[in-house]
């Protein structure tokens, strides 16, 4: 995933393409919401 964000704000930079913006916040949201989920399930293992 971090290639497309890197990707996405490269793409940004050299353009300043609103959408190219919109896809790294699009992939940093889903990063953010997977190591939440991740952080839940060793919670919930833990105590197990």
């Amino acid at each position: 995933m971090s290639r497309l964000r890197n990707f996405s704000w490269n793409c940004f930079a050299v353009t300043g393409s609103i959408d190219a913006y919109l896809l790294f916040k699009d992939t940093e949201m889903l990063s953010e919401d997977r190591e939440e989920k991740n952080g839940q399930e060793q919670k919930e293992k833990s105590k197990a």
